[in-house]
């Protein structure tokens, strides 16, 4: 198992590129599923999760392969509609073959995610989406078993907006004979990127961007290439560590409007920032102020970058309150910003923190992807050595983490443990 060891207190300047998205890929590999034939898609990060989501189109049949950031797929030979346990637990991603299969089988074979309750990422909005355009569905031996030969238009309309279920819902919907209309539908560009994807292949998908999406079904889809949008969450990553400790450093390969909530709040803390086309530029203030922070689905703060924001507000000059209002039990980074010297404490969801003149370096431990960014970034403002273990989380969603920050002039080292 990989460890990270980071030297403290460097400056970061120079250019730094962003990678395609994570949670765009995902979703528009599994819908090569849908219609059989050969596929290109450009600008793919090499990730754990990208190379799990090639394992499970692989077991369906189709053929892969992974060369630079180019991903060639054919899904001419695809027969198998299962989606294994063995794979859903390590990626709750794995879940959007749902969709995929149904259209393309009009069976699915999917597990539940390990470890995953019904109620924070409810998979149950999935279900009831897919029961709405005419699937039977039943849980037998931790498999949802869902069956749908003549999927028909309906109305999808989700109490709560959900990314997952809304890709499963489309993608399922995309041949339904009929009009299928989903109503609070999540508007995040990965879900954007999806449809527009999906009507490159001849669907007919309108609302794209809006919280209403009509699908009229198609009887023939036809294989399309793509690239993928840069990764939103991976550039508020390096945003939020050039405020912590950058100078005039610069991130390429971004949209500026994925990432405006983002670029609203540096600004509060301090920060000196310029937005050009594709990129952006980013000092830190003499003084982090503090900023409260709430989040919320698009295009609101996201829950993906509360940990690393927590970690700027250890440093600011004064308090702050953060609220996860989308998942309510993301914290476990929390424990781990503690052992370096911050000061917060966690009230159900809502931590409150104290800002502190210095981080120190000591030994600390990934708990999931986004909690490893935050690590990295205190490590990279606190004084001395940080070491951070169990890595291979961050792996799972930032691509040569350790080489990009390298190359803006950090000092971080990958060992064996």
């Amino acid at each position: 198992m990989d460890k990270l060891i980071i030297e403290g207190e460097k400056k970061l300047f120079g250019e730094v590129s962003i990678s395609g998205s994570k949670n765009a890929v995902l979703p528009i590999m599994v819908a090569t599923i849908i219609e059989p034939g050969n596929y290109v898609i450009e600008k793919v990060p090499k990730l754990r999760d990208t190379f799990t989501m090639i394992k499970l189109l692989e077991i369906t049949g189709a053929e892969v392969d992974f060369n630079e950031d180019v991903l060639t797929i054919d899904t001419s030979n695809c027969n198998n509609p299962e989606a294994p346990y063995d794979l859903v637990k390590t990626m709750r991603a794995s879940f959007y073959v749902l969709g995929p299969f149904l259209s393309r089988f009009g069976y699915a074979k999917v597990s539940m995610p390990g470890g995953c309750a019904w109620g924070p990422r409810p998979i149950d909005y999935h279900i009831d989406a897919i029961k709405q355009i005419g699937a039977n569905v039943n849980l037998l031996d931790g498999y949802i078993i869902a069956k749908g030969e003549k999927l028909k238009g309906g109305e999808i309309n989700f109490p709560v907006s959900s990314v997952g279920a809304t890709g499963n819902a489309v993608m399922a919907a995309v041949k339904a004979n009929g009009t299928t209309k989903i109503l609070n539908a999540a508007i995040e560009p990965e879900i954007t990127s999806l449809c527009e994807f999906l009507n490159s292949m001849g669907g007919d998908i309108s609302g794209i961007g809006t919280n209403q999406l009509l699908i009229k079904g198609v009887d023939k889809l036809k294989p399309a290439n793509c690239k993928i949008i840069p990764d939103r969450i991976e550039a508020a990553t390096f945003l939020i560590a050039g405020a912590a400790c950058g100078e005039n450093l610069k991130i390429n390969d971004v949209n500026p409007k994925h990432l405006e909530v983002i670029i609203q709040f540096l600004r509060k803390v301090g920060c000196e920032i310029n937005v050009f086309t594709n990129s952006i530029e980013i000092t830190k203030p003499q003084k982090i102020l503090p900023v409260s922070m709430e989040t919320a689905i698009y295009p609101g703060f996201p829950t993906d970058v509360q940990a690393q924001w927590m970690a700027l507000m250890s440093l600011a000059s004064g308090n702050s309150t953060i609220i996860d209002t989308v998942y309510h039990d993301r914290f476990t980074h929390i424990s781990e910003l503690l052992r370096l010297g911050a000061d917060i404490t966690l009230k159900y969801n809502v931590a409150q923190i104290k800002g502190v003149n210095q981080l120190f370096g000591t030994n600390v431990m990934s708990t999931d992807i986004r909690a490893s960014a935050s690590l990295i970034i205190a490590g990279l403002a606190a004084e001395g050595i940080t070491e951070v273990s169990r890595i291979y989380h961050i792996d799972r969603g930032y691509e040569n983490i350790e080489q990009k920050f390298n190359s803006i002039n950090a000092n971080i080292k990958r060992i064996k443990e």
